[in-house]
């Protein structure tokens, strides 16, 4: 059965290492004849929550007015969501830490447009080598998946990813498509 897949990509460097994971699982996905719709956070305008606690007053999820309205028709429509980011600080970068900030507007009873994200997956790549660096953004992407109420279908984490192509070396290309063939 077909899905809907959103793909969130936080990365400012076009083509790095997580843009190239993205690619390699939005091509799986697509060879198995799902719909992929990618948005590219870093070349958006989006800010974080103002805890103004004004969702849904004006319509949308957000009564701020940016580029977060793009996104979401998106993520009110799809099935999953693969959020694929470079580890900046141990955590998500700003990049895209607004766009997850804001769904805090379906957060608990949902709003009037529920999100129809039933399952997740996270890519999240760097130069550091050490696990321990990464246990902050992985407690922060299971604890937004469990309290969204969606399920965790996948994560590709790993270190070392330094220079532009690393990723291509790594093996976790071929990984990343399967992983898109299989949602």
């Amino acid at each position: 059965m077909s899905k809907k897949i959103l793909v969130l990509t936080a990365s400012p460097r076009n083509n790095g290492n997580t843009f190239k994971l993205a690619d390699a699982f939005i091509k799986g996905a697509e060879a198995a004849g799902n719909e992929v719709t990618r948005f590219d956070t870093a070349f958006m305008n989006i800010g974080g929550c103002n805890a103004c606690d004004t969702c849904w007053s004006k319509g949308p999820a957000c009564s701020v007015a940016d580029d977060f309205a793009k996104l979401e028709p998106a993520l009110e429509s799809c099935d999953v969501l693969l959020i694929s980011t470079p580890l900046y600080w141990f955590n998500f970068p700003q990049q895209i830490k607004g766009a997850i900030d804001r769904l805090y507007a379906y957060g608990g009873a949902g709003g009037p447009r529920p999100l129809t994200i039933k399952e997740s997956y996270l890519f999240v790549c760097g130069g550091d080598t050490d696990e321990e660096e990464y246990q902050p953004i992985l407690t922060v992407y299971r604890n937004i998946a469990s309290y969204l109420g969606w399920t965790d279908k996948g994560i590709i984490q790993t270190g070392g990813l330094n220079a532009d192509g690393d990723v291509e070396r790594s093996g976790l290309l071929e990984k990343a498509e399967e992983m898109g063939k299989n949602v």
